[in-house]
């Protein structure tokens, strides 16, 4: 690749100028409700120094094209998405929290809250690590399948990925202006009992000073719930329940891989996206709407950033 360098695209990957417009949305938020923040100069600083970093592999990649450095450039944004997410609760905190109308919803649509009954119904230790297992395959949907079209049909990579990343970051921008916390938070600040009765009380800013929750579920000796475990104190936080990014990101790469006609990788990823959609409500991280939303969402990006635009994967 180094050879053809006029034939080099050294501009920025459409993946990284959606990172840059997420970055300034959230500078913008920031400046316009600076008293609101306890830190808001670390906020400022921790966008500077992340899009800093996009910014150096990209100089790299100018000076020394080659699908190595372009993959250090897809591996670190996927990085970051760790630093993104969390920091969603910083952003909307702020504004209070609306799980008492989703929950309210919820209960008028299926009677009871299936966050609370699921689990319940289900207590054994097999179906326990099943459904942990479907939730953990979640990085099986974005992380593998980019490096997958990168290493079989490179021509592809940049509109999968501005697809994926767009996504991401879309479903941030909801997640600032629309907080809800989920019911592994939610039912801890209004307690069992008012779950089973129904009475889904405003909690506004409760998670403002506290990010406690609910023990997850199931089998806590299991292998798969401890990985959750691992990633949940790395990188869970008070937010970012509607709609089910989880769902609506493997929505988005179920799509995706069936346009690009790799059905190898659509029938390793079936069982777990199915698990998946069941396993988010299951451990309590979201609604069932949510899920319901996350598909809806994942199936509108795919349409709307291009989708039917890839070409049958090569390779």
């Amino acid at each position: 690749m180094s050879k053809n360098k006029g034939k080099v695209d050294k501009g920025f990957l459409s993946a990284e100028i959606a990172q840059f417009v997420y970055a300034a949305f959230t500078v913008l938020l920031i400046l316009f409700t600076w008293t609101n923040f306890q830190n808001p100069s670390g906020l400022l600083w921790e966008r500077v120094t992340m899009v800093s970093g996009t910014v150096a592999l990209w100089i790299v990649y100018r000076l020394w094209p080659s699908k190595i450095i372009m993959l250090c450039r897809i591996a670190y944004l996927l990085l970051m998405l760790g630093k993104w997410y969390p920091d969603t609760y910083e952003l909307n905190n702020q504004f209070g929290s609306f799980d008492n109308i989703f929950a309210q919803y919820e209960q008028n649509l299926f009677g009871f809250q299936p966050a609370y009954v699921f689990s319940k119904t289900f207590p054994s230790a097999f179906f326990s690590e099943m459904m942990y297992a479907g939730y953990v395959s979640y990085y099986l949907f974005f992380v593998f399948t980019i490096f997958i079209v990168f290493f079989r049909d490179y021509k592809q990579l940049r509109p999968v990925t501005f697809m994926i990343f767009t996504g991401f970051f879309l479903c941030y921008v909801i997640y600032v202006f629309l907080p809800v916390t989920g019911p592994q938070y939610y039912f801890y600040a209004i307690g069992e009992e008012s779950v089973v009765a129904g009475n889904f009380q405003d909690i506004g800013k409760f998670f403002s000073d506290t990010q406690a929750c609910l023990t997850a579920p199931g089998w806590r000796e299991g292998f798969f719930y401890g990985l959750n475990q691992l990633a949940h104190q790395a990188g869970e936080r008070p937010t970012a329940a509607f709609p089910s990014s989880h769902v609506a990101i493997a929505t988005l790469v179920m799509l995706i891989v069936t346009r690009m006609k790799m059905w190898k990788w659509l029938m390793i990823l079936a069982i777990p996206f199915v698990l998946l959609c069941f396993s988010t409500v299951y451990i309590q991280a979201h609604y069932a709407i949510d899920v319901m939303a996350g598909m809806i969402y994942g199936i509108l990006l795919f349409f709307i950033l291009g989708g039917l635009k890839l070409r049958k994967c090569g390779g």
